[in-house]
């Protein structure tokens, strides 16, 4: 029989208690992913693993890029990225973001990404590192003009993560249109 919730459990989560949620849904998705790559690679192998892996994060990429790009234009804007409305919680995710200049050129840093410390305690840092890829695919999907671009990441040994926007090029585009695309090709500037 289903218990009547109690009036403090009716009380909108404090910010503290919603950041700790969004931090559980964190460490979830990033074992999901895990799983998912993990028993991908293994059923199939390294080489056929990873591309399969890489597939399914480019057709997830799209749903969020398109999506994003359908909320931006239903607003009358264009597709840019100063109008890309950032499609992830900005609590729990991270311990901290910030916006950045390095060499002139503007970059936002995550300090203590969950997903990439799940996969650090795992041991699995390669297999994170292939759904970071989703950044460059998701912009690309939203606006196929530009790109997202890790400097630096969690899962690839750094102690954070760095991106930056970039243009892409012909061939970056030509790379995202193919079926099946090396998604690592297109986090390089």
């Amino acid at each position: 029989m289903r218990q009547d919730p109690s009036a403090a459990s009716r009380q909108p989560p404090s910010p503290d208690d919603a950041a700790e949620q969004v931090r559980r849904v964190s460490e979830r998705l990033a074992l999901l992913h895990y799983a998912f790559a993990r028993s991908i690679i293994d059923a199939l192998g390294p080489e056929d693993g990873r591309r399969l892996t890489m597939k399914a994060i480019k057709r997830y990429a799209s749903l969020i890029g398109e999506k994003v790009r359908a909320q931006v234009e239903a607003r009358g804007l264009e597709a840019l990225p100063e109008q890309y409305a950032e499609d992830l919680p900005n609590v729990g995710m991270h311990r901290k973001l910030e916006r950045v200049q390095v060499d002139g050129e503007p970059r936002t840093r995550v300090h203590g990404c969950v997903m990439g410390e799940v996969w650090q305690a795992l041991d699995a840092s390669e297999l994170g590192a292939l759904y970071c890829l989703v950044d460059p695919a998701k912009m690309m999907a939203y606006n196929t003009d530009f790109k997202l671009v890790h400097h630096k990441s969690l899962p690839r040994g750094d102690a954070y993560c760095e991106f930056s926007i970039y243009p892409t090029t012909p061939e970056d585009r030509e790379a995202f249109a193919a079926e099946e695309t090396d998604l690592a090709r297109l986090d390089k500037p």
